[in-house]
């Protein structure tokens, strides 16, 4: 109804002694339009995909009656001034669907649309009609009234296309006049006339699509100082470069660094994070700022922006890309200090507030204020352009350490304006914090996230945590990194489970997430804590410089190499998404499978996945019946599957549902490639 038609009855209920509050629904829309997916927080943030990707739109359009619907889809990059359209498909329960692909990266938007399809509604009820015999001369002059009206509205080769229907209609009889009415090309021509009655149009949907290492990426953290063999030596880019090949062999493809700036000097710290440091030891790289500069600055014994940038280009030859840390904190000499003092909190006392976590403190570190005096727009700005100044020299992934702890409005201003001019650049969110404050960061910008994994150690909650991931809200903005260990976390599992322990977490990493990350000496395991119940690693780098040999007897370098060559070449492995739990009836065993993306990942039957079996506990063996998950391949329970063993390089088959197997600590976990029968793996 217009809204000329509602006024006139709504003065016509007030001339009558009505209540007008009633008339308002007369406005009402008439069609329903809800349950559209993907959408973040009702279009308020984008979902997350990469180029490439296929986004499948779906919506609940219906209404009353019997009436038939049609539905579009439209969608562009934002900035574009045309949208692209699509007819969305109707399924069963009011669904209706369509997908577009995102071919460049950026922010996308959406929207679908629905409307009273009077013409569909006719064709469908006549044909009906035809088919039962049941048709009457009233039911074509319902059509033709409807392809006469849509004439008068039409213009130009549209309308003068259904003034040709029509004339052909009045020349046709009998059932050459019901089959105009029923030609596929009077319908098209409809579909393009419709004024489309009832339409109800959805709020724009945001999708950001960004490249693929936002999805599927392999990262490996080194200290650069400590890339060297002489411990009174501190490590340079130069060095850093002669250890490229071996983390290229180990088939990572994202190289990460700590803060390599300058390095205050005032309450350095000593091994250990003792506070007595010796005169040469090098503090934490997490101090940022001293005479020689701040964050747009390099610590003169790591090299030049000369030698940093030969680093980068030495990187990308061996398929390597420099991500660095973004510390948003200052060493007390840190120029910022003495140039912009309204950048930071102060005590009332005038004396300097430096940070804490009680009852831990930073003496070294200080932090800044995001709503100082002096901090807007002038620190939000300075803090962007150090990010654009690293982009410049070649960094398109910064891990942003502890973000939860920076305003949200500051991330979300900072992302996009960076994201603006650069859509490439990637940020990881180093937020262990409670998970809606890891949700709100996500939904911000963040593309990566580091994750609660690292403490997840039980069969249950690994279960439980990966469904949430792969099911829930999160899944459409939510990606999640799963490091192995970090310089600051020392887990308790690798602690004291040893080389075992190492593998396991090794798989679990790299085959439930397309994300996974190792901080050096885990392939070494080397897990030695700074002391009982602490998930510190003793000697820690954050505060020394620390050589290595780099292969040992009791390495897992082979089985790291092995995971990211398989990652590499299984799509199914670089996502968390697909993730499927299946039986086995030992707590201490987790089997999962990933079915690969053209193998019915999608709703049909699978032809092809990568399982997964690995044990929880690296000191005893475990057994387990196992299902066989025939049924993602539509077999029955006495059906067989091909089965090739991806790290024993041998095959055989599966027949029947219940398996059974042993694992051993020293061989804790298997992977399997399954296949249907007859298919080439």
């Amino acid at each position: 109804m217009t809204a000329r038609k509602a006024t006139t009855t709504s003065r016509a209920a007030k001339a009558a002694g009505k209540s007008s509050s009633h008339v308002q629904f007369y406005d009402r829309d008439r069609l329903v339009l809800e349950d559209l997916t993907p959408t973040v927080a009702g279009g308020e943030f984008p979902a997350k995909r990469v180029v490439g990707d296929t986004v499948t739109v779906t919506a609940t359009i219906y209404a009353d009656g019997h009436e038939q619907l049609a539905a579009e889809l439209r969608w562009r990059r934002v900035g574009d001034k045309s949208w692209q359209r699509k007819a969305m498909t109707q399924l069963p329960n009011d669904r209706w669907s369509a997908d577009f692909a995102l071919e460049r990266m950026g922010p996308h938007e959406y929207v679908v649309e629905g409307w009273l399809d009077a013409f569909g509604g006719f064709r469908r009820d006549f044909a009906k009609k035809l088919a039962a015999g049941v048709a009457q001369p009233v039911d074509e002059a319902e059509g033709r009234a409807l392809v006469e009206q849509a004439a008068g509205t039409a213009k130009g080769k549209i309308a003068s296309a259904l003034k040709g229907k029509l004339a052909a209609l009045d020349k046709a009889s009998g059932d050459s006049r019901a089959a105009v009415l029923l030609d596929e090309a009077l319908a098209q021509t409809m579909r393009d006339a419709d004024t489309r009655p009832h339409a109800l149009c959805s709020a724009p949907q945001k999708v950001d699509a960004e490249r693929l290492e936002a999805r599927f990426s392999s990262w490996y953290e080194l200290f650069p100082r400590s890339m060297t063999q002489d411990p009174q030596r501190h490590g340079t880019f130069a060095d850093v470069i002669d250890h490229l090949p071996r983390v290229r062999d180990m088939g990572f493809d994202t190289l990460y660094f700590p803060p390599i700036h300058p390095i205050g000097r005032t309450n350095r710290k000593g091994p250990n994070n003792t506070l007595t440091p010796g005169q040469d030891d090098p503090g934490s790289p997490y101090a940022i700022g001293s005479a020689e500069g701040g964050h747009d600055a390099i610590h003169p014994e790591l090299g030049t922006f000369e030698d940093f940038d030969r680093l980068v280009a030495a990187a990308a030859e061996h398929g390597l890309e420099i991500a660095l840390d973004f510390a948003i904190q200052a060493a007390p000499d840190h120029p910022w200090l003495t140039e912009h003092p309204g950048w930071f909190a102060w005590r009332p006392d005038g004396s300097m507030k430096y940070a804490e976590n009680p009852p831990k403190k930073y003496q070294d570190i200080v932090n800044v204020d995001f709503y100082g005096p002096d901090a807007r727009p002038g620190l939000w700005e300075a803090l962007r352009d150090v990010v654009l100044l690293w982009v410049d020299h070649g960094v398109k992934t910064f891990r942003v350490d502890n973000p939860h702890t920076k305003p949200l409005p500051f991330w979300e201003w900072m992302i996009g304006e960076v994201r603006a001019k650069h859509p490439e650049v990637i940020f990881l969110s180093e937020a262990f914090t409670r998970p809606t404050m890891m949700y709100r960061l996500a939904k911000i910008g963040f593309s990566q996230s580091y994750t609660y994994f690292t403490w997840r150690n039980e069969k249950q909650e690994l279960i439980d945590y990966i469904t949430e991931l792969t099911t829930e809200a999160p899944r459409e903005f939510y990606r999640p990194h799963f490091f192995v260990n970090t310089p600051d976390i020392n887990p308790g599992f690798l602690q004291t489970g040893g080389r075992p322990a190492h593998r396991i977490r090794a798989v679990l990493a790299a085959t439930l997430s397309g994300l996974w990350g190792v901080y050096s000496g885990f392939e070494l395991c080397d897990a030695t804590p700074l002391g009982p119940g602490k998930e510190e690693y003793l000697d820690s780098e954050k505060f020394e410089i620390r050589p290595r040999q780099w292969r040992s007897d009791n390495d897992i370098v082979e089985d790291i190499t092995r995971l990211n060559q398989l990652r590499r070449d299984n799509e199914a492995l670089q996502t968390h998404l697909n993730t499927r739990f299946y039986a086995a009836d030992n707590p201490n065993v987790l089997w999962y499978g990933k079915p690969s993306p053209a193998a019915g990942n999608e709703g049909g039957d699978s032809t092809e996945m990568i399982a997964v079996m690995v044990s929880l506990d690296p000191h005893n063996a475990q057994e387990c019946h196992f299902d066989v998950p025939l049924w993602e391949f539509g077999l029955p329970d006495d059906g067989s599957v091909a089965v090739e063993d991806l790290f024993g390089g041998y095959r055989f088959d599966w027949h029947g549902k219940v398996q059974h197997i042993r694992l051993d600590p020293d061989e804790p976990f298997r992977m399997w490639r399954i296949s249907a029968p007859g298919v080439q793996a």
